[in-house]
């Protein structure tokens, strides 16, 4: 069966592939004391959520035991369903009103010098959630000032008015992951669209933001559809790019059609540069939030 030709349904259609060896990573469990449980501790005591466990992210013990982590905001229930996502999908629960402030505080309690923030799609509100993250950048920035923001944010459907409340926020780094190519986007992402994540990276741009996205491998893209994305992208206003490996989350989301190896990424990499970006991470573990403070500190 091609798997670009039919949308996975039953729990038995796609089993997980066995990850080549370049893909596996030593699995960690916490101990009293350590990072790992230090962060744990805390977004759970919080009632905090983050990507690295919503998403389950492969680098989650890996950053966790740096003491980073990506909070992901408005609760852990989204209303999209993309076929790459682990995120649920669903009706979601009332925003949190005091879930700014619990991030800010938990920042602080980690001293993180660069935060990440991300969040669910929310269509069921009238800004998307835009206020939502504007006030968690604000209460971090009043608790933790040298601390640098990053945040991950949905298309808001590229609404202006959404735009512009998290710009008066001021975060240092805006991100939105473009995550497939425009030939795939309507099999991976059918309640998203190419060209309006497009838009929503230039009007970022264009106001004067540090523009960040990603891009994951391994879902049936070609050469051609890699290079078309990553023009789009440096077109559109983008800086900093992520590259990184498909992970199939359960055997009902679409199939990983290619473990793409190292080489390949070390090659979009110099690719990337030769374009114009100005920072680029690539590699098969490679996420969004993957070293953002590193990266960060590369553009200042």
């Amino acid at each position: 069966m091609n798997p670009l030709k039919k949308k996975p349904r039953s729990k038995s259609e796609h089993p997980r592939q066995v990850l080549p060896d370049w893909m596996k990573v030593r699995v960690g469990f916490p101990k009293e004391g350590d990072s790992l449980a230090k962060v744990r501790g805390e977004v759970e005591s919080k009632g905090l959520h983050t990507v690295c466990e919503s998403a389950s992210c492969p680098n989650l013990n890996h950053c966790w035991n740096r003491r980073t982590a990506t909070y992901m905001l408005a609760g852990d229930i989204c209303t999209r369903r993309c076929q790459y996502c682990d995120v649920a999908s669903g009706k979601p629960k009332p925003l949190d009103t005091e879930e700014p402030k619990k991030v800010a505080r938990s920042v602080k309690e980690l001293g993180l010098k660069h935060v990440v923030l991300t969040a669910v799609n929310r269509d069921d509100l009238k800004d998307g959630g835009a206020t939502h993250f504007a006030e968690t950048v604000k209460e971090i920035r009043t608790l933790n000032p040298e601390c640098s923001i990053e945040v991950l944010i949905p298309d808001f459907k590229a609404k202006n008015e959404s735009l512009q409340i998290l710009y008066e926020a001021k975060p240092h780094i805006i991100n939105h992951n473009i995550e497939t190519v425009k030939r795939l986007f309507p099999i991976i992402a059918p309640q998203k669209n190419y060209e309006r994540s497009m838009q929503v990276l230039s009007h970022i741009a264009t106001n004067g933001f540090k523009t960040k996205s990603g891009l994951i491998l391994g879902l049936g893209e070609t050469k051609e559809d890699i290079e078309s994305c990553l023009l789009d992208l440096y077109n559109h206003g983008v800086r900093m790019l992520t590259i990184g490996q498909y992970l199939q989350p359960g055997p009902t989301h679409y199939p990983v059609v290619e473990f793409v190896r190292p080489e390949t990424f070390q090659f979009w990499k110099e690719r990337a540069y030769q374009i114009g970006f100005k920072v680029v991470a690539s590699g098969p573990l490679v996420r969004s939030s993957y070293h953002a403070d590193e990266y960060f500190a590369d553009l200042a």
